[in-house]
């Protein structure tokens, strides 16, 4: 196999396959990219054996086949090449000679008989707009449980319905246990061939942003499913992932019904002050306590190991004083995640889950972060 493709092409795509291949593996070949060559066309696969991308770029071949190479390698190096065209040629000891200019190199590869294959894609069954996939996941993704043994909580659930005379709907839901994120979207998406149901592992997630990002704002995402895979289809570029078993929780029994007393903050606010009386909590349990009170709420916490912080901050508040303990790092992960100037804190009691959602999302949206108190 011979050809030759633009530096930048070509660090690009290797670029996207650095989140996929597997950096610390008893099976070396998954530490590879295959390349392979033809027509007018460089493809470029990696895979550890759970998550899989195949990509391409343009590519000028002499001569058609393939092999693969250490991936990260592969990318540190034609990274410090100038820019420009260069030449890669396999030889037949598996090893592939890189020509750019006055630079010469052989890298040693390995056979592409001992590459996984990785499975065809299947008729796609619905498709979203990549922005709005990206936005669905960076929304949800920080609520994904880390706990390998919950394997059904260890990815968001996605799922897009069409009911009867109304317009398509697009839920991601995720959850460790201790909080909730939910996203749902109403329109903007064709009407699926079937009603789509998946749980999406977090890994995958990760690597859909990115592809989304590189994509533009354009793209759209083609979803298909085997009994064993998941596809993710952005332009030229396919995302390939296990299924994950199992059934996620019945999430809408969560969600709460009657939290009446809402306080209305300034998100950059209230952000800056959990963050600081965060650096006071218990460094293992995260806890800080929020006092709602009429046009104010009081976040502190206070510890005989490091100390005690105190911070007022305004509000439109006018119900009854709730004193509640919550998980900063909870509370701070759900307040990156939004743009919006304003948040609300939706309560019950001191008792019961507390749920904040972004002021002045669009109708289309519905955005509820859902955190269970601490007792403190």
């Amino acid at each position: 196999m011979e050809f030759t493709v633009q530096k930048a092409d070509l660090v690009r795509e290797l670029g996207l396959s650095q989140g996929v291949v597997e950096k610390k593996t008893t099976i070396p070949i998954l530490s590879n990219v295959l390349l392979e060559a033809s027509g007018d066309r460089l493809s470029l696969t990696a895979t550890d054996l759970e998550l899989g991308i195949r990509c391409s770029c343009p590519a000028k071949v002499k001569k058609e086949g393939s092999g693969t190479v250490p991936a990260k390698k592969l990318l540190d190096y034609v990274r410090l090449l100038p820019d420009g065209e260069l030449t890669l040629k396999f030889l037949d000891n598996h090893w592939a000679s890189i020509t750019c200019g006055r630079s010469r190199t052989k890298m040693a590869g390995m056979s592409r008989e001992s590459f996984p294959e990785l499975p065809p894609m299947p008729e796609a069954t619905a498709e979203l707009p990549a922005p709005l996939l990206a936005s669905m996941i960076t929304k949800t993704i920080f609520a994904i449980s880390a706990e390998e043994s919950r394997f059904t909580l260890n990815g968001a659930l996605l799922v897009i319905r069409e009911d009867e005379g109304a317009a398509p709907v697009s839920v991601m839901v995720s959850t460790d246990g201790h909080r909730l994120a939910y996203i749902e979207h109403t329109g903007e998406v064709p009407p699926p061939k079937e009603a789509v149901r998946v749980l999406i592992p977090r890994k995958c997630m990760a690597e859909l942003v990115r592809l989304a990002q590189e994509a533009g704002p354009e793209s759209r995402v083609n979803l298909a499913g085997d009994d064993n895979h998941l596809f993710f289809q952005i332009g030229a570029r396919l995302l390939i992932t296990r299924r994950l078993a199992g059934n996620f929780p019945d999430f809408e029994r969560v969600l709460p019904r009657d939290n009446t007393q809402v306080a209305t903050l300034d998100r950059e606010d209230i952000k800056a002050a959990v963050e600081r009386v965060a650096q006071f909590a218990d460094e293992r349990s995260r806890a800080i306590r929020i006092l709602f009170s009429a046009n104010e709420v009081k976040v502190f916490t206070s510890s005989t190991d490091t100390g005690e912080s105190e911070e007022l901050v305004p509000s439109t508040y006018s119900g009854p004083d709730i004193d509640i303990g919550f998980n900063a790092a909870y509370l701070i992960d759900f307040l990156r995640a939004v743009s919006q100037d304003q948040v609300s804190f939706q309560l019950k009691d001191h008792k019961s889950a507390g749920e904040l959602c972004p002021v002045g999302d669009p109708a289309s949206f519905r955005y509820r972060y859902v955190v269970m108190p601490m007792r403190i």
